[in-house]
């Protein structure tokens, strides 16, 4: 099935191609219709070493049982574009060993008299901060933060959006807003009647000849599943301990999901070369389950459990002088539950519900470089250092699961991305 499915997807390339070049011919002879059929995408294949086989990874996924390190096919993206006056359209797949996956499928309608208001309707980037909508082509490190790994995972979710941007020219030039209504649980299937609303509002500008240029922007997230079960957790101190309070609740309600976030950028040239500075803080009330915090893609299937979280991003990103070589850092902290922390994860007290690995924080420095070999092809070796909140309160069944020291799970990653 999955032969055909990708024997099916290049015929349908093959023939979006072949209508292309009618169109490029139509539109040589006929000035006046601007239309346009881009492919274009890339390959990122890399290779892995962990610390420990077996480990949990947010660089690419968990390792399997018995493996430390592998060979993979990161992503291998074919996007499809489509431009007609004031219309266009995006198609885009991910083929990789893992299989065939959905990644963008929208259309975009401009307002043809200003150009500054537009509406998108399908699976598109969450418009949320700055970290989800920079592709991950020119991403300097291989992955996105693991805040916003957990928080917006796979990154596209699927409703509509309307986006407004300031004239050029005038007082709001560079000022944009972005809102969007979506289902809430990525691109899965819709699970529940309720929609979420996210917002960025967003300000860039430049200066000195464009050697300066630099972005503020504010994000809100106001959305959430239902709850499947009677019952719901929410922290509370017992005996001076933070744990899991169950409370009744009315199956069918929402469970609320907040996000506030601040995003920040500045690049500048000089005389070591371009430095660019970029920074994220989100925080918010983030519902999950027992044993993980990441953001539900479906029916819950058991008690939602409320935490108050917090986390941030720094990136420093350095071009040597000018060559084709580009030095990166980055240091990002997600602390999943910031009611509970140290000894007091896992602590049992009276009849209240524990905390778990769920709720223990990650703090990940992370450097590497990259060099654009060609304008196709980019090098990248980068290595990621986890440090994890540690407490003596958790079961030690192994290695893996050892919360008393930190973790083995540091990762090296070299990658070579080809794009077309």
């Amino acid at each position: 099935m999955k032969r055909t499915y990708i024997i099916g997807l290049f015929a349908l390339v093959g023939l979006f191609v072949k209508s292309g070049l009618v169109v490029a011919s139509d539109a040589v002879k006929t000035t006046e219709k601007r239309q346009s059929l881009t492919l274009s995408g890339y390959v990122q294949m890399q290779y892995q070493v962990a610390d420990t086989a077996g480990m949990a990874s947010m660089g690419g996924g968990n390792f399997a049982s018995g493996v430390d390190n592998r060979f993979m096919i990161r992503r291998g993206r074919v996007k499809l574009a489509y431009e007609h006056d004031w219309t266009n359209a995006v198609l885009q797949v991910d083929m990789t060993e893992k299989g065939l996956a959905l990644k963008d499928a929208y259309f975009r309608l401009t307002d043809p008299w200003l150009h500054i208001a537009s509406l998108t309707g399908g699976v598109f980037d969450r418009p949320f901060g700055y970290e989800i909508t920079y592709s991950s082509s020119k991403r300097e490190t291989p992955e996105r933060s693991r805040l916003f790994q957990t928080l917006f995972p796979g990154e596209r979710d699927l409703g509509v959006r309307v986006s407004v941007k300031g004239p050029s020219g005038t007082l709001f030039s560079g000022l944009g807003l972005d809102v969007a209504l979506v289902n809430g649980n990525g691109i899965a299937v819709e699970s529940d009647h309720y929609k979420d609303l996210i917002a960025h509002l967003s300000l860039k500008r430049s200066a000195f000849s464009n050697n300066v240029a630099w972005g503020l922007g504010v994000s809100g997230y106001l959305g959430g599943p239902a709850h499947t079960s009677n019952l719901m957790y929410t922290m509370r101190e017992w005996e001076g301990i933070p744990v899991f309070y169950a409370e009744q609740v009315e199956r069918g309600r929402r469970a609320l999901r907040r996000y506030l976030g601040i995003d920040a950028q500045l690049a500048f040239n000089w005389a070591p070369g371009r430095s660019q500075l970029r920074a994220e803080w989100i925080e918010g009330q983030q519902p999950g389950l027992a044993n993980a915090s990441t953001s539900l893609t479906g029916l819950a299937g058991g008690p939602i459990y409320l935490r108050p979280f917090t986390g941030f991003y720094l990136y420093y990103i350095q071009q040597i002088l000018t060559t084709p070589l580009q030095f990166v850092w980055r240091w990002d902290l997600y602390d999943p539950n910031t009611a509970v922390g140290g000894n007091a994860i896992g602590h049992q007290v009276g009849s209240g519900a524990r905390t778990g690995q769920a709720d223990v924080g990650f703090a990940t420095i992370g450097w590497g470089l990259n060099y654009q070999l060609t304008d196709k092809v980019k090098l990248m070796a980068y290595y990621d250092r986890v440090t994890n909140e540690t407490t003596v309160n958790l079961p030690q069944a192994s290695t893996l699961t050892d919360f008393s020291k930190d973790r083995q799970d540091n990762l090296f990653t070299v990658r070579v991305q080809y794009a077309f």
